[in-house]
């Protein structure tokens, strides 16, 4: 399983030898450092602590700071684990456990054409009615329907006398971990620490992305 962190740039277009123009998002890969790693046998599953982007040490707490030891000042701690690979489902050992404390990941890890997943915090949208939040198709136009063309319409029944947990009404959408499966790397830049990935991935600009191999 390949793994890093990255930062999401914006998007562009890229030519492909054909000629055909790809429509990619850019991520910018800093160093990422191994923090701690998870094991089966201490921790119960098996897992990676990375650790990227710069912060001032005064504005990190004893705690992280005991637990970052001498590795750096790191913006970003994430622990990066793959639930879906059919290897841990089987019990089997992972690239990850072969990473140690201190060691560095750059835009080298992938290759151009790898199959990747990516996961990030998708864009908040605020307070949304249910036409846009659930895709609802409204109310009829006419016969008598006259301030209701975007309302929800009934929530409940006679019995029970309550409205059913998880019924799908206006609310906060967005702000939500999200993960696009599927994509590609088009363009690998280790000199500049950047990737192009085909497609759009979660979140605004300057959103902090976690880029996994998809088995």
């Amino acid at each position: 399983m390949k793994f890093i962190l990255g930062k999401k740039i914006g998007m562009t277009q890229v030519f492909e030898e054909d000629g055909k123009v790809v429509p990619v998002t850019v991520v910018e890969v800093g160093p990422n450092v191994v923090v701690q790693v998870r094991t089966k046998e201490k921790d119960g599953y098996e897992a990676v602590q990375l650790g990227t982007g710069t912060k001032k040490a005064k504005n990190i707490n004893k705690p992280t700071r005991g637990h970052l030891k001498e590795l750096g000042t790191f913006r970003y701690l994430k622990e990066v684990r793959d639930k879906e690979s059919k290897h841990i489902a089987k019990g089997e050992l992972t690239e990850a456990v072969t990473l140690k404390v201190g060691d560095n990941l750059d835009a080298s890890v992938f290759s151009v054409g790898d199959k990747i997943k990516v996961t990030g915090i998708s864009k908040g949208k605020g307070f949304q009615g249910v036409m846009k939040r659930h895709g609802f198709h409204g109310m009829p136009h006419s016969h008598g329907h006259h301030h209701v063309a975007r309302h929800a319409g009934s929530i409940g029944q006679r019995f029970p006398q309550h409205t059913l947990k998880g019924m799908r009404m206006a609310g906060r959408m967005g702000s939500d971990q999200v993960t696009t499966r599927g994509l590609k790397i088009v363009r690998v830049d280790i000199e500049n620490g950047l990737l192009a990935v085909k497609g759009a991935v979660p979140g605004n600009r300057g959103q902090l992305l976690i880029i996994q191999s998809q088995s």
